[in-house]
């Protein structure tokens, strides 16, 4: 199972990562001013990540593959790694969907 793990940034802002079961890095949220504005992208992420259709697959400038995880109103919540290959990019979303809906949450912001 993976788990959220709640950050402060140095510029006071919170964030989460979503880590899968090996602690690989598989989603990266946005900086929010509040713990709790946090603690409801965790939410959001929970809910959102079981729906295909709210990851935008996307290419970098630099021809690297990576996606974003979309709300319902169409904010981004996190943002993937760059990958080398499309295939990787899916299987990141894959790893999304399988570990976001019952991870745990760590918060390391104090």
């Amino acid at each position: 199972m993976g788990k959220f793990v709640i950050t402060k940034r140095t510029n006071g802002e919170f964030q989460f990562n979503l880590k899968a079961n090996n602690g690989q890095i598989i989603l990266t949220s946005e900086g929010y001013t509040t713990k709790a504005n946090c603690e409801n992208g965790i939410a959001s992420t929970k809910q959102n990540a079981q729906i295909d259709d709210r990851f935008e697959r996307k290419l970098s400038s630099n021809s690297k593959y990576f996606f974003n995880l979309k709300a319902s109103n169409g904010q981004v919540i996190g943002s993937s790694e760059m990958y080398e290959s499309e295939a990787a990019r899916e299987n990141g979303i894959t790893s999304v969907k399988n570990n976001a809906p019952e991870a745990t949450t760590e918060d390391l912001s104090n």
